[in-house]
Order: C-alpha cells, then structure tokens, then sequence
C-alpha cells in the first residue's frame, strides 16, 4: 500500500482517487477552497461535476496542504494547468528530495511557452517530475470503465512504479520516456478539440470531424516533432489517441465549449456556460507562439486562435481552411516520373 496525496480535487482528481483507492491505496484529496472540502465531506461526491463516484468515509479530505503532502510515497498534481506554477511553489519545504509529482494536468504555460513538468522542474529542482496523458474521461474511470494510459518519466524505474500504483483489471498503463512528446499531444489536442466543437456547433457532419481529427494530429505532430517529441508519440494513446475522445465524446469540456462558439457564443461565455476549466483555450495562444518560434505551420490552430480572441466568425474560418493554397497530403512522398 502507497500512501498518496492528490492535489486538485476537481473531477479527475476525485475519479483517480477513486481509482487508487480501489486499488488499496491510502488516499488524501486536497483542495484550496475550504468550501470545495466541506462540501465533498458532507456529499461524498462531487455531484455537480462527477455524481456517482463515490468518495469512501476512509478517505481523506483537507484543505491543508501539508495533511495531503507530507509523508506521500507518491503526489499527483491534478489542478488546472494555469494553477500548475503557483502550486508548486506552495509545495516548497513540505516534501523531500526526490519526491515523485506525477502531474495529470495538460496544458502549455502561456506566458513562458514552458510545458508543465518544466514549470514543476523551475519551481522544485529537488523533486522527481512524471507525467500521465491518453484518452481518459473522469466520467468513465471514476466508475471503473476500461482505460488505457500512459505514464512519462526520465527514469523507467519511476514510470514502472507509478505503473504498478494505477495498473488493474480496468486501467491499463503503459510508459514511455518521451515526456515532451506526451505533454505537447495532451496539450495540442485540446485546441484542435474546440475547432471539432466548433464544427459541431455549426451543423458539420461526420466528413468534417474526420479531416479535423486527421488534419489536427498532423499539425500536432508537426510541432511537437520539430520541438523534439517523438513522432511514434504523437501515433500513439497519448497523441491520436487522445485527440480522437476529446474531439468525439460528449464529455470533452472543449468539443463542449467549441460547440457554444459554433452557435454564436463567445469565448468566454461559452467557458461561463461549461462551468468547467476549458484548457484549449489556455493553450491557443501558446501553440500559435510555438510556431511561430519552431517555423511551422497550423493552419487550424491559427483559425481557432483568430475566432477565440480575435472575433472572427466561425463560419469564415471554417470557409478559410477550406480555400487555402492546393497541397499534397503528404509532403515528403516520391511521385514517380512519367
């Protein structure tokens, strides 16, 4: 039995909880709101947000971050990815060196254009960064439906621990060492989730989602490999894989808030109306700098970006891509002479 504190006791921190203690794990949730934890102990469940995930008696709940930190073979930053940093910096003095923080948040730092474990790295040198990234709804794993993952860490022997932590009958776990390449597909993939939304919002069908959904995983992996990911990354759970569900599901929060942009709402109506932390939103602009710093293109983040902050009309954007210059589909194929 491990004894592990979860940081973020949003819906994905509270499903993994849930896991982890099925698991026999000893479980602690934090969160920073005073009011979040008493409601969660006097509900044992997040009924606005994950009903029917139950949080057992036995499991902790605090709103002290050194009840939920102290002590843990294993802490898991499950906050918003905006919140990532200041986090961070709150863990200072209350864990050891080499503690393991195995982040499940995804997001790209707006403002240093850093990836989250590197925001963890510049704010606690002395611990041990990994990440976990796929296809993978709260909605679904906080019951128990089967799941497939992967976990990211420099060192194989931190991934196979966190693997044998989670792994059971219902949650599969791989691992990989290409973290960079795991955090930028958890990241990308959610701004290309609007503009599916976006599609969905204004009546587009299957044919549309199709090319979005393949059109986007290659201006993932455009950057993502230009940046040093790995290419078989950006084909795997955590690359298409991810890409597919959070366009797809009706649980995806951005397909959600891309859908209430396609009808007319803007940005930050569309977020109001989610209710819920959109990090495609977070992550456009971050993406477009990228880009603009690696040299390549994205023709539909940048269509996003304009709708999202430049109030552009989604109709227009969607008739924009479709207009561009003629193209092969891929560039580096061989025509044979003749």
């Amino acid at each position: 039995m491990a004894k592990i504190g979860i940081l973020g006791a949003g819906s994905w921190g509270i499903a993994l909880a849930a896991l982890l203690y099925r698991n026999g794990h000893e479980v602690c949730i934090w969160s920073p709101f005073q009011e979040e934890i008493l409601l969660l102990e006097k509900d044992r469940e997040y009924q606005a947000k994950l009903p029917g995930v139950k949080i057992p008696r036995e499991m902790g709940l605090t709103w002290e971050l050194k009840a939920a930190a102290a002590g843990k073979d294993l802490l898991i930053l499950a906050v918003p990815s905006q919140t990532i940093r200041s986090t961070a910096r709150l863990l200072r003095g209350t864990m050891p060196e080499g503690q393991i923080l195995l982040i499940v948040s995804k997001g790209i730092e707006e403002q240093t254009l850093l990836t989250l474990s590197e925001v963890v790295k510049e704010e606690l040198p002395g611990a041990e960064a990994a990440v976990m990234s796929g296809p993978s709804h709260a909605e679904e794993v906080g019951k128990g439906i089967p799941t497939s993952i992967v976990v990211g860490a420099e060192r194989r022997k931190t991934a196979e621990y966190i693997q044998d932590l989670f792994m059971n009958e219902t949650f599969r776990v791989y691992i990989s060492p290409d973290v960079l390449g795991m955090e930028l597909g958890g990241a990308l993939k959610n701004v290309v989730a609007l503009a599916a939304g976006i599609a969905d919002g204004l009546g587009y069908g299957d044919n549309a989602k199709a090319a979005l959904i393949t059109r986007g995983i290659m201006e993932i992996s455009r950057l993502g490999t230009a940046m040093g990911g790995k290419y078989e990354t950006f084909c795997g759970l955590t690359g298409i894989g991810d890409l597919i569900v959070t366009c797809a599901s009706v649980h995806s929060r951005n397909r959600r808030a891309g859908m209430l942009i396609g009808q007319g709402y803007h940005a930050q109506e569309a977020m109001k109306e989610v209710n819920m932390v959109v990090e495609g939103v977070f992550s456009a602009k971050a993406a477009i700098r990228l880009a603009e710093r690696y040299q390549v293109q994205l023709p539909i983040i940048e269509q996003v970006n304009l709708v999202l902050f430049e109030g552009k009309a989604a109709e227009q954007a969607v008739r924009d891509l479709m207009v561009r210059d003629r193209k092969t589909e891929i560039s580096h194929l061989a025509w044979e002479e003749g």
